[in-house]
């Protein structure tokens, strides 16, 4: 039975205070380690906060994985763990992306996706190609926050024959809140959605009400909104594609 325990980070990134949520990435990947996780997911732009281009500009934006992130790549790996880790990236054109990455497995970083409906980011150009990561023969599908509103990345992961889709986001409710994507694309595609999400609050969104998910064929299975990051704690069967776990493991991540 292949089960993994895989741990959602449901964090509270400031944004622009990149130190801050760089201590707090390592705190949550060090929990999920202890916890025995496997698999470890960040929200959305986790590094930066989503809302930091008026902050702190993009000039320190820089190509991946830099040292600071093949470290974390390193500490993952001796753990035998692999990372989705959420951060901003200068590409090899110059431009700017919303990724996420993948790290572990002793090569750094083993895959990414770049964010593609990016309207309401400001800072990021737009990803366009859509490529499943392949971690100890499963194939995962990475869908970043808006990315679900359509089915097209949902749907250019299953025609490549993924078997998850996991879904690092910033995405609160309110004014273009989330209004049932993530259970649409998991109907849709007959796949596990893994939701990670995030609280806190930037310049005009709050996230404090936002929720973190595992969802399957368009079913909530496991859900948690918090006002304090935590770890997200689960099992997941990938051969019956089933939930193991009754409920979230829970533990927060105390602040420093």
């Amino acid at each position: 039975m292949m089960t993994l325990k895989i741990a959602m980070l449901h964090l509270n990134a400031i944004a622009g205070k990149l130190e801050h949520n760089r201590r707090l990435i390592e705190r949550g990947v060090d929990t999920a380690l202890k916890a025995g996780a496997k698999w470890i997911i960040t929200p959305e732009t986790a590094v930066s906060g989503l809302q930091f281009s008026h902050l702190i500009g993009t000039a320190w934006i820089e190509a991946q994985p830099d040292a600071w992130t093949l470290e974390l790549g390193r500490r993952v790996s001796d753990a035998g763990a692999y990372l989705f880790l959420g951060q901003p990236e200068r590409g090899e054109d110059g431009l700017f992306y919303n990724t996420v990455f993948v790290l572990g497995g002793g090569q750094g970083t083993i895959g990414s996706q770049r964010k593609m409906i990016v309207h309401s980011d400001g800072w990021s150009s737009f990803g366009e190609e859509i490529k499943p990561v392949v971690i100890n023969q499963i194939r995962v599908g990475i869908m970043i926050c808006a990315d679900a509103y359509t089915n097209k990345v949902a749907d250019g992961h299953l025609a490549q024959g993924v078997q998850v889709l996991v879904a690092p986001s910033a995405w609160g409710p309110g004014h273009y809140g989330p209004e049932g994507e993530w259970e649409q694309r998991s109907r849709e595609t007959g796949l596990p959605v893994f939701v990670c999400n995030r609280t806190g609050e930037d310049k005009t969104v709050k996230f404090w009400e936002a929720q973190s998910l595992v969802i399957h064929r368009g079913e909530r299975l496991l859900t948690h909104k918090t006002q304090r990051s935590e770890a997200l704690i689960f099992e997941w069967d990938f051969d019956a594609q089933r939930l193991v776990s009754k409920d979230f493991e829970i533990v927060t991540l105390e602040e420093q």
